[in-house]
Formats: structure tokens, sequence, C-alpha cells
């Protein structure tokens, strides 16, 4: 398995950490159970973490390969030290006399490290994209958008995989009419959850182990932090749910997971810098908080103090914190977009909302807190709802992608 730009070990929340990271491991850790070894290769990005981390369980392992400096970089800089990675991927195997069935690539530019190591070793190849160039560039802003070197390498990688992992129904619509993929090279298997770490925890019990007060009504954001995710537009609904007197006399809240939380304002990104300033100028700064990052142990926690989680966003492929909150028995008020379009229900688990519409999004947060009763169902629903996405069953489907391939290769 390849994860070049991404080690599924890092902590969530970081500029290039989210639920690819989720995703590699935990399907990882599912196939080791089902007796498939995979060793997951990453780029190093800290001379101090060892080479080889057996985290991952069966056996399998999480291998640092050095390529270029060993420190976080800009994807637009890591591309030119793929052929060093892919150099290194080949003396680890060679090394450890290593022979694999297939490659299951994450993301476009561990697809074309994929290239090299499918001809070396005549096997084949396994793709997932996880986003897509083009559809980014449709809803980038100004000094937003991706490099054609980036679309570029979609299509090339595209030209020589031998199946593609579509996450939702739209993302195969979108790699049919924007890539011209055949459909028949295309299967559509959504991401799973780990049902054994997220489930529903007493919002009481949830809410003294975050050290949230009792009595707030608490809305949480996970994810990182970039224009894409409209966290802008959560910031101006929750300014106007203050302001309005439907839910006058509740302490809405509003808790933000993810990028650096403890930095000086010099030292944070051009998007966190922004929504502080946002922040300060709705004046918000009592009702939002900017936790950083948060472990993956801690998460479920998070989501079952909250009394609902907002997804925002203006593209996502798939959604996995939506999967993650549902899991938990919170209800969804998400975007109407990609992935979030099939995975929150409207009206039974959440509510689907217009992006980059605050008065809609507000609407809705406040239909949903207003209605106790209403709210327990949805709980009820998104939790039963998650069940159908345990990452036993999705690996199940994932295995058998594996196994067309290898027949097809005989």
């Amino acid at each position: 398995m390849l994860s070049y730009h991404t080690c599924p070990l890092a902590t969530l929340g970081g500029k290039d950490t989210g639920g690819m990271n989720v995703y590699v491991r935990e399907l990882t850790r599912q196939l080791g159970a089902m007796g498939v070894h995979v060793d997951v290769y990453t780029r190093s990005q800290d001379v101090h973490v060892a080479p080889v981390i057996h985290d991952l369980g069966y056996g399998n392992r999480v291998v640092h390969v050095p390529a270029g400096p060993e420190v976080p970089l800009p994807k637009a800089e890591l591309a030119k030290h793929i052929p060093t990675f892919v150099s290194g991927v080949l003396k680890f195997a060679q090394e450890k006399d290593l022979h694999y069935d297939l490659i299951h690539s994450h993301y476009w530019m561990s697809g074309v490290a994929a290239k090299e190591l499918k001809d070396a070793w005549h096997v084949p190849v396994v793709q997932m994209f996880h986003t897509l160039g083009l559809m980014k560039n449709r809803i980038a802003g100004e000094g937003e958008h991706e490099g054609d070197f980036r679309i570029q390498g979609e299509r090339d990688v595209l030209g020589f995989v031998d199946r593609v992992v579509a996450a939702t129904l739209a993302e195969q619509a979108q790699l049919q009419w924007l890539y011209a993929v055949k459909t028949k090279k295309i299967r559509v298997v959504p991401p799973g959850v780990d049902l054994r770490h997220f489930y529903p925890i007493p919002a009481d019990e949830a809410k003294a182990y975050i050290d949230a007060s009792q009595g707030d009504c608490l809305m949480l954001y996970v994810g990182r932090i970039e224009p894409l995710k409209g966290i802008d537009t959560l910031l101006r609904a929750i300014a106007l749910i203050r302001d309005g007197e439907k839910l006058a006399g509740h302490n809405i809240c509003l808790s933000i997971i993810g990028g650096d939380a403890d930095i000086s304002e010099e030292e944070m990104s051009v998007e966190m810098a922004r929504l502080h300033a946002l922040r300060q100028e709705l004046g918000l700064v009592d009702s939002v908080k900017f936790l950083g990052k948060r472990s993956q142990e801690s998460l479920p926690y998070y989501y079952s103090a909250a009394e609902l989680v907002v997804v925002p966003s203006h593209y996502e492929s798939f959604g996995m914190v939506a999967l993650e909150a549902m899991a938990c028995g919170t209800p969804v008020v998400a975007s109407q977009v990609g992935g979030l379009a099939f995975l929150v229900q409207d009206g039974v688990t959440g509510y689907h909302v217009p992006d980059q519409d605050p008065e809609a999004l507000a609407e809705k947060l406040i239909t949903l807190m207003s209605d106790p009763e209403q709210h327990a169902r949805m709980g009820a629903a998104a939790v039963a709802l998650a069940q159908d996405y345990a990452w036993e069953k999705i690996a199940v489907q994932i295995v058998k992608v594996y196994e067309e391939v290898l027949d097809e290769a005989e």
C-alpha cells in the first residue's frame, strides 16, 4: 500500500492529515485481521521516527522511506521526490526479499509512484484518489487552484491502473465525466468506520471527559483548516444564531478541531489567521474555540458530547467525519456536495444545506437544536446507518476488488 505524502499514523487535524490517513490505517488493520499482509510505504517526514513501525497489528508495517528532506514539504515540492521514494521502496523490498501480489495506492502522487513499481514487480494496481484535482478547481477560490502537474498526474495514473476505487456514485460520475474513465474500470466502495471505537457515549460522561460545561449547547467541526472546508460559513451561521431569538437562553458553543491552536498569529496559516480575524469581527471569541489537533482516541468523546456535528465543506469526496459522528449517535448538518449528499440522509440522520449559505445553515442548526425528540430520532437513525459501514464489511468489498484484478492478471 502506498501513502506517499502522508503517514497513516500521523496525528489528525494537520494540513495534510485527515480522512485518508484514517482510511489507510483502518483498512490495513482490518485486512490484517482477514489474513492479508500489508506493508504501507510512506515518505519519511521526521528523522527521529523509526524507519519501520508495527502499530497496525497482524504483522503489518508502516515503512518510512527517505525521499528529500525528512521534514513536511508543500505538495508542489513533494512530486519531485517521487523517484527517490520509488527507489527506496524497491530497495526495502529487495533487502527483505518481499514479493507483493498487488499495489493499492492512495492519492495521485502515490499513483505516480505505483507506475514504476508495477513495471518492476509485474503486479496490478488498485488506485483511490480521495480527492480529485479537477473537482477542487471547480470550487476553488483565488490562489487555491491545483496545478496542471496534478491534473496531468491524475490522468497519467488513470491510464495505467487496473482498478479505481470511488467512494461514492458521485465520485464515479466525476471520474467518468471529467476524466473519461470507463465504467468497467471503476468500483464503488465507501470508506468504513471502526464501530469498536466510534459508538455513543453518554453525553454527560463525554462532556466531563473533554471538560465541557454540562449546560453548553455544543456544536463541533472536525477537519483540516483550509478554504474549501467552509469554516467561514459556519462562523457566520453561529453569529446569525446568536443574534436571533429562536435559541435565546441557550449557551451556544462551537469547538473547531484541526490545525494548530497554540501558536502566534505570525505562525498561523493564511486560512487560520483569516478565521481568527473573522471570529473577532463577528464577536464570537467567547463562543468559538479553536482546539487544534486531537487524538483519534479522544474523538468519540467530542462527537458524543456535541449536540451536532457540522460539515460545511464546498467539496468532499466522502466525509469520514460525518460517518464517525453518526456512529457516535450525533446528527450531522452537512453541505449537499459530493459524498456528503449520499452519506448524510436529509431529514433522517441530519440535514443537507447548500454550501456557502450561512442563513440556510443557521436555519437547520436551529431546527435541530429546538426539537429534542427529532434530535433523538436522528441520533438513533445515525447509529443504525453507521452499522452498514463497519470496516469488517467494507474490507470484504475491497478484497473482492483485489481478487478481480488478480484473476485478470493470471
